[in-house]
């Protein structure tokens, strides 16, 4: 994360993502495309907001910093909001996954998040420049204002606080407090990315993740290489595993399994991304690739 990159830790109230709040988010823009699209511009805070997302005031601009945070909607100065892309292939009419049941879905929230983290920095910084064993929350929240100080960016320490809390909550809800419907009800828990081990202490767990598909790891690495090396027809091992924001990284993947993700990307991708190991070179190289489609076979 450079100096020039926006930063966010806020928006959420406190609110870890809930199921199906992305599909209300994505359900009510596209309602407002249809209907009025000059009405989607008070669609998360006029009166009727209440009532129509079934939550409480501070609720709903949770979900609706948690939908543009993920890319399922975006803010458009002329109406207001619109729904993007990525909402269409996960929420529309033929969508891949409109109730949110897919465990495909749950890893590509997680990558917007911690990979992408354009609306998310407490999850990018998280898992991609923390490295130390243990995860202790007051650390985290000096370590964190450290790496704001140094990059010019001015935040309240209690504001990163709440921050902090919000992501560690989002993906291990078992914490004292929580209703049995906030356990039972977070997105990125059944992750199993991180796992507390004490009071105010967590770990990552690292190593194969069962549930991430070949084929939604082949997406996010196309996505990590647009934004790392666009220009670039191969790729290196070591970045693919170790790079910021790569799926090695994010994913919180040991170097054995990166190796059985790369090596079966020929036959995942059918030959668009193919691994060579040749004089020592190890990497991947992209050929046309059709990055739609392998978000579709992550749903197959």
């Amino acid at each position: 994360m450079s100096k020039t990159e926006k930063f966010q830790f806020s928006g959420h109230e406190t609110f870890p993502l809930r199921q199906l709040w992305l599909r209300k988010a994505y359900l009510g823009v596209k309602d407002s495309e249809t209907k009025n699209p000059k009405e989607s511009k008070s669609l998360f805070s006029d009166e009727k907001a209440i009532s129509n997302f079934g939550v409480g005031k501070n609720m709903v601009s949770s979900i609706r910093h948690w939908a543009l945070a993920t890319g399922i909607i975006e803010e458009n100065s002329e109406v207001g909001y619109k729904t993007t892309p990525l909402g269409d292939s996960l929420f529309g009419d033929s969508g891949l996954d409109p109730y949110q049941e897919h465990p495909s879905t749950a890893w590509l929230i997680h990558w917007k998040l911690a990979g992408e983290g354009d609306r998310s920095t407490t999850w990018k910084w998280l898992f991609n420049y923390v490295i130390e064993p243990t995860l202790d929350t007051e650390h985290l929240i000096n370590n964190l204002q450290n790496f704001a100080n140094d990059r010019e960016y001015k935040v309240a320490s209690a504001t990163l606080k709440r921050d902090i809390e919000c992501c560690l909550r989002s993906y291990v809800p078992r914490v004292a407090g929580d209703s049995p419907e906030e356990i039972s009800d977070t997105v990125l828990g059944e992750l199993a990315l991180i796992q507390q081990i004490g009071r105010g202490q967590f770990e990552f767990k690292r190593g194969a993740k069962q549930t991430l598909s070949d084929s939604l790891f082949a997406w996010c690495l196309v996505d990590f290489w647009d934004r790392y090396s666009p220009d670039t027809k191969t790729l290196s091992f070591e970045a693919i595993a170790h790079e910021y924001g790569s799926p090695g990284r994010v994913f919180k993947l040991d170097e054995s399994s990166v190796a059985d993700r790369v090596q079966a990307l020929g036959d995942v991708t059918k030959n668009q991304l193919t691994w060579s190991d040749t004089a020592g070179m190890r990497q991947v190289i992209k050929g046309q690739v059709k990055k739609d489609k392998l978000l579709e076979n992550a749903y197959d």
